[in-house]
């Protein structure tokens, strides 16, 4: 683990095990750090944080682009290790370190954003806002796209002026512990600090801190729930999540139904993640009179998928990341057909594998409402269709979630796409497309998917806070109104 710019094992000295999901084989031992651990790694980042907040704006983003460099250099040694740790195909975890890089160099570019305003609420005086750095940040990350989040989610804290405790999930933990080392001496000791652990103790020390006041997680709603809570009774935090989705993807008979066909199998996510993506649009949302046609297509598209280990070259979709998980998913689709939702392709493990967390990808259809596969986060290579006759009963069904994260209309009509850009619950919503982020643009969900956005300024100045200062004239603030 990377603690106050050395390297260091947990206070305890536990360790525990990580597994390649595509062979089921022995990785390593990580360190398994706990309470103490996160301390010292306060304790650091805390020390650290006087002098880091101090270094001007423009110079903290030539450190981020420093880091963003240092990632190009080893693009294929973190790709391989997110490779062997996550099971996603190696040539997607080239790409999840660009977006790494991406994320530190948009930052570095907004620096310069950290501007407060001037404010003419007075003619006699001078009011002047400026942005502050919280202090110590917490960023508790998922398993989904290790080093993209270890590296991309510190960006805006640290050019924001914050020192940061980087927290990545347990299953895969290698790649941030590699940028440990890579970013350690790059870095003044203490403002980056990388705990790892099983379990829920080195996240929920994170929230419990009262010394923590800024944390920002991305993961399950369940412990996003949790966390808030945690938060709350430690101190007053301000706390952005970004939790699940159970995302409509909804197209109409004027849409391009090859391309939509092909964006609803993209929208899954299957080759970056095996669908493991909070922002996949897992529910198709057909119209009656095209749901055959588009669903042949779709079941055509994800039968021609090779499921394979993350190192062949040949696989377009890993394993998931553990055997529970697997089994999860797999028991999802049983509840599935269980409630009369009917298995078009898929729904298995693939017979030419003998060892690795592996599902094939799934397709269901004849799915309702009131299905739970219509409702809950499956969290993988599962996509339930569904069918509309109106443009009210597709809107309905697509807000009928708890969640709203991401949504997505496919349409040639321009006025029916605006119509569903505004009535999507959802924080971002694609017209006839899916799955793509852009730099700079907000991201983040509404509902059960969280609070806050990222990838854009409004991330960056989400790691500030806004101080107010006005100014009297010699000898008049002691007068009255």
């Amino acid at each position: 683990m990377l603690v106050g710019g050395a390297l260091v094992t947990s206070v305890s000295g536990r360790t525990y095990e990580v597994a390649d999901p595509s062979t089921e084989g022995y990785l390593a031992r990580v360190p398994d750090g706990g309470k103490d651990d996160v301390e010292a790694a306060y304790q650091a980042a805390a020390r650290a944080f006087p002098a880091w907040r101090a270094v001007p704006p423009r110079e903290r983003a030539g450190f981020l682009r420093r880091l963003a460099a240092t990632l190009g250099e080893h693009r294929e040694e973190l790709a391989t290790l997110d490779a062997l740790d996550l099971g996603s195909p190696y040539r997607e975890m080239l790409l999840d370190v660009e977006r790494a890089a991406e994320s530190l160099e948009l930052f570095a570019d907004c620096a310069l954003e950290l501007r407060g305003e001037v404010i003419p609420a007075s003619a006699e005086h001078l009011h002047y806002t400026v942005r502050e750095p919280y202090g110590v940040v917490g960023r508790i990350l998922p398993y989904n796209h290790p080093i993209m989040f270890a590296a991309g989610k510190i960006a805006a804290p640290l050019v924001a002026g914050n020192t940061v405790i980087v927290k990545p999930a347990h299953q895969t933990p290698l790649s941030a512990l590699r940028m440990g080392e890579l970013f350690g001496g790059l870095l003044p000791p203490g403002v980056l600090n990388v705990v790892t652990g099983v379990g829920p103790d080195p996240g929920a020390a994170i929230a419990a801190h009262p010394g923590i006041r800024r944390i920002a997680f991305i993961g399950g709603e369940r412990t996003g729930r949790a966390i808030q809570e945690a938060a709350a009774w430690a101190a007053v935090k301000h706390v952005t999540l970004e939790l699940g989705g159970k995302n409509a993807m909804v197209v109409f008979p004027d849409a391009d139904l090859e391309a939509a066909a092909r964006g609803a199998v993209q929208g899954m996510n299957l080759t970056a993640s095996t669908g493991q993506s909070c922002g996949s649009t897992s529910r198709l949302l057909l119209h009656a009179s095209i749901a055959g046609e588009v669903t042949e297509r779709v079941r055509g598209l994800m039968r021609a998928l090779r499921v394979g280990p993350a190192l062949d070259p040949d696989t377009d979709v890993g394993p998931l990341v553990s055997a529970a998980h697997a089994a999860s998913v797999l028991a999802a689709v049983r509840t599935a057909e269980d409630e009369g939702a009917v298995v078009a392709t898929g729904g298995r493990r693939p017979s030419h594998l003998d060892r690795g967390h592996f599902v094939e990808p799934t397709l269901l259809t004849g799915v309702t409402q009131d299905m739970r596969a219509a409702n809950e986060e499956i969290f993988g290579p599962v996509l339930s269709v569904l069918t509309f006759t109106t443009e009210e009963e597709a809107l309905r069904l697509a807000n009928a979630v708890d969640y709203g994260l991401t949504a997505s209309v496919w349409t040639r009509d321009l006025i029916r796409a605006h119509r569903f850009a505004a009535g999507f619950e959802a924080g971002f919503v694609w017209v006839n497309g899916v799955s793509r982020h852009f730099p700079g643009v907000p991201y983040g969900g509404v509902k059960a998917s969280g609070v806050g956005r990222e990838e854009s300024v409004e991330e960056l100045l989400g790691f500030t806070q806004t101080k107010a200062v006005t100014i009297f004239g010699a000898g008049e603030g002691s007068s009255a109104r």
